[in-house]
């Protein structure tokens, strides 16, 4: 998933609402992709004030589905002033005592997260960035600590609409941006992502490509983009999003043409790209086991069997406040997933609720926050942890599911939330 933008103002809007379709959760909260939120969004920068936001500047969406389809999660990007400090080991904010919305506001040192990860065995503790954000100075304070946040994954500007908008024809300025900042502090880069059912440009789907040539274009795709960033980026994102969450292949261009080895041909291409990469399968709801986490146990049996690399599986762990699985049941499904022989991730988390935000539901989320946390501790192969921007400014959620938001461990203010120290305590392998 991704979708990385939103609005200044505080009607978070589509930035085109004749492409959008309405998105749902099920009963028992988990995202319902049945229907999906396809909105192409422009590369609208927003600057934090002191002041409320303009409700008439409509914010843009990234993370993981910008340009297209995107799934129930929860976020919330807004952010209005925001002081920060950064030391060589620590950062420095003014955080809320209670909500985010309290005018209680005490000096807090933050707990470097990603230093800490390190330290309990952990490969990073990393946060999702698009370019907007980096040209955003004061919400880069904190982006700029390498103490708080080790990896880093572009949250649409490695996309194939970002990359290769018409055939055979590769842009990599706005990606490159991201990994040549994210390099010089010595950040990890998780490429994100090579092949995926969204944020595709009409030539692909449209294009009316038989299997021949569509599989010609998918390897030229795949091994363009790993060959211009081998080197640079730890592990690619290969495939996103694949199954259903019944475990059905979930109907793609790629799955309608060339049927289900276009998983094998992808990760084929990029392993002979870059023989040193880490290869991974990216999806939703692998929180809750079933068939979802099955279907990919099977894939990785049968990605190995036939001599095809795959390293690890992404788990993106886009969840509702009050709803998050047990931590036994994410245990068990990390463990799963492991026994195949392969890493696993937590790699897009955030967990969002129902507006208004209260002091219950913040208490709620950083126990929900916690639990994440504690449960990739458990699981040895569990190698790191990555929210989906830090702070509600950036979150996709709002324009995308209405009324929801409030989801990622500092506000819109730039202020630490509860979040935050749910997930130091999870760090700490303390439970909340």
């Amino acid at each position: 998933m991704s979708l990385l933008y939103s609005s200044t103002g505080q009607e978070k809007l589509p930035a085109h609402p004749e492409r959008c379709a309405i998105v749902g959760t099920t009963g028992t909260g988990r995202l319902d992709m049945t229907t999906a939120f396809n909105c192409l969004t422009p590369s609208t920068t927003v600057s934090p004030t002191s002041t409320s936001r303009s409700s008439s500047t409509s914010r843009s969406s990234s993370t993981s589905r910008s340009s297209s389809t995107s799934r129930t999660s929860s976020t919330t990007r807004s952010i209005s002033s925001s002081r920060a400090t950064t030391s060589s080991t620590r950062t420095t904010v003014s955080s809320s005592s209670t909500r985010s919305s309290s005018s209680a506001i005490s000096t807090s040192t933050l707990t470097p997260l990603h230093d800490l990860a390190k330290s309990v065995g952990k490969q990073y503790f990393g946060v999702a960035v698009d370019t907007n954000e980096l040209a955003n100075a004061t919400y880069k304070v904190l982006l700029d600590n390498t103490h708080l946040f080790g990896q880093i994954t572009p949250g649409n500007k490695m996309k194939w609409d970002a990359t290769e908008p018409s055939r055979n024809s590769f842009s990599y300025s706005a990606a490159d941006a991201i990994v040549t900042w994210a390099l010089g502090g010595g950040r990890e880069i998780r490429g994100h992502t090579l092949v995926w059912h969204s944020q595709l440009p009409s030539w692909v789907t449209s294009g009316g490509f038989n299997n021949a040539t569509l599989v010609s274009i998918l390897q030229n795709h795949v091994t363009n983009l790993v060959t211009h960033f081998s080197g640079q980026v730890k592990t690619w994102d290969v495939v996103n999003e694949i199954f259903n969450d019944d475990g059905t292949w979930r109907t793609s261009v790629f799955y309608t043409t060339i049927g289900e080895y276009f998983v094998d041909i992808a990760f084929r291409a990029a392993a002979a790209a870059d023989p040193n990469v880490g290869l991974a399968a990216n999806d939703y709801n692998l929180d809750y086991g079933g068939s979802k986490v099955t279907a990919y146990v099977n894939l990785v049996n049968g990605l190995k069997s036939r001599g095809v690399k795959i390293t690890q599986v992404g788990s993106q762990a886009h969840l509702i406040v009050g709803s998050v699985p047990s931590y036994s049941t994410l245990v068990t499904g990390f463990q799963s997933l492991v026994a195949t022989g392969v890493d696993v991730a937590v790699t897009e988390l955030d967990i969002r609720m129902t507006l208004p935000v209260t002091d219950a539901l913040l208490a709620q989320q950083k126990k929900d926050y916690n639990t994440v946390v504690r449960a990739c501790m458990a699981v040895s192969r569990c190698i790191g942890v990555t929210i989906w921007a830090y702070s509600d400014y950036y979150s996709w959620i709002p324009s995308v599911f209405s009324g929801q938001g409030a989801a990622l461990p500092w506000d819109e203010h730039l202020q630490v939330k509860p979040a935050f120290y749910g997930i130091v305590d999870g760090l700490n392998g303390i439970t909340d």
